[in-house]
C-alpha cells in the first residue's frame, strides 16, 4: 500500500494539492482523499504504468481497497 501512497501523492503534487501522510483499505479517493475527475484519470495512468492494470476498465472505483483489489486480481 506505501507505492499506491507514493502514486496518489504524486497526483496530488501534480495538481497543486497538499499530500497525505496515510491511506486506508476504506479511504475514499473522492471524498476522503479529495480527488477529481482529473485526478482519477491521472492516476489509472499511473497505477497501469506501475503495475500493467487498468482498474477503471470494469467501471469507476471508488476507494484504495477497490485499487488494491485490482491490482492483486490481475
Amino acid at each position: 500500500m506505501e507505492k499506491i501512497l507514493q502514486i496518489i501523492n504524486t497526483v496530488l503534487s501534480n495538481r497543486g494539492k497538499q499530500n497525505i501522510m496515510i491511506i486506508y483499505e476504506t479511504s475514499h479517493l473522492r471524498n476522503d482523499i479529495g480527488f477529481d475527475s482529473l485526478d482519477l484519470a491521472e492516476l489509472t495512468v499511473r497505477i497501469e504504468a506501475e503495475y500493467n492494470v487498468d482498474v477503471f476498465a470494469d467501471g469507476i472505483i471508488n476507494t484504495v481497497g477497490e485499487i488494491i483489489y485490482k491490482i492483486e486480481a490481475n
